[in-house]
């Protein structure tokens, strides 16, 4: 679809039609209206102070790559397509952690960065190490949180735009509201019914309010691993991954297991002309900092984590190599 002429036909159009990433398993087709679409663009705007000219870096089917390109055009620009930066400053880009983390690495993306007025960064857990290298190379972040569902992000370092409204159920699962719901998922009724209860998205994600009212996600509800009877939060201890000084990357995922009814099991990749690390010592740094029932039982080192065409990682094909 032409997404500049979907923004300017008369009346309302037909919903706009995106596909979930599918990171942790079949994507799903939910409907967009363009209310939905320019709520969004409008809010973003008015938190971030200002708009113009986007940079898209993330494919333009899925849901942060259309908010981009709809931000630019809104904002009188054809968004930016090409390789490398534009010149001048006070230009906008959304990016995932993975392409923030690679770009830190290069002196001359980092030097472009550096004239964005901001970078929007979301589509997964976002380490504080990160967060603290971008700033201390200069670079704007926002934290962002939000899903093909709420039309994107919606809640930007913690507080939901204008209009959006969020809590947290007694089950811990994140619940959102507000203009930039979507419509429904598209050929799946009980789906929709499922995950619209009276005009809130019950989203897959746990989290939790702190006491600055600001939303901490602690991942998915079904990231929790309950292995030896334990129930271990996956985020968690790929997080904590992270913070080794030999590791670049890692995620974690359960398998089924028959000793411990699941395993929770580690890939990592290793920093750049670092040794590999050794299971033993990922597993007494895990424990160093969490309960040791929470150290992963399997640690698989890789040269990359295998990554989705939206920079998200692809669990589903980590979680079949680590049973395959």
């Amino acid at each position: 679809m032409d997404l500049h002429a979907w923004l300017e036909a008369p009346g309302e159009p037909d919903p706009l039609v995106v596909e979930t990433s599918g990171s942790s398993g079949a994507p799903k087709r939910v409907r967009l209206s363009r209310r939905a679409v320019l709520a969004s663009v409008e809010a973003t705007e008015r938190r971030l102070g200002g708009t113009g000219l986007w940079v898209l870096k993330l494919p333009p089917s899925y849901v942060a790559g259309v908010q981009v390109v709809a931000r630019s055009l809104v904002a009188g620009h054809e968004p930016w397509t090409g390789d490398g930066w534009p010149a001048g400053d006070g230009w906008f880009t959304s990016l995932v952690p993975t392409q923030l983390h690679r770009m830190l690495d290069s002196p001359g993306d980092v030097a472009a960065l550096r004239r964005a007025h901001t970078v929007l960064l979301g589509g997964g857990p976002i380490d504080p190490g990160l967060r603290a290298r971008a700033g201390e190379a200069g670079v704007r972040v926002v934290a962002t949180y939000g899903m093909a569902e709420t039309a994107g992000g919606c809640v930007y370092d913690g507080v939901p735009l204008d209009g959006v409204a969020v809590t947290v159920g007694v089950d811990g699962r994140i619940r959102i509201g507000g203009p930039t719901l979507f419509d429904g998922y598209e050929g799946e009724p009980e789906l929709t019914a499922q995950s619209l209860v009276d005009g809130w998205f019950l989203t897959a994600d746990a989290g939790r309010i702190d006491d600055d009212g600001r939303l901490q996600v602690l991942g998915r509800l079904d990231d929790v691993v309950v292995s030896g009877g334990v129930n271990v939060p996956g985020p968690a201890v790929a997080a904590r991954l992270r913070q080794h000084p030999l590791v670049a990357a890692a995620e974690v995922v359960g398998v089924p297991d028959e000793e411990w009814g699941n395993r929770l099991v580690a890939f990592v990749s290793r920093q750049a002309r670092q040794p590999d690390v050794t299971e033993a010592e990922l597993r007494d740094w895990v424990a160093a900092a969490h309960p040791r029932s929470w150290a992963p039982r399997q640690v698989v080192v890789v040269d990359e984590i295998p990554l989705l065409p939206n920079g998200k990682p692809d669990l589903v094909s980590l979680r079949a190599r680590a049973t395959g």
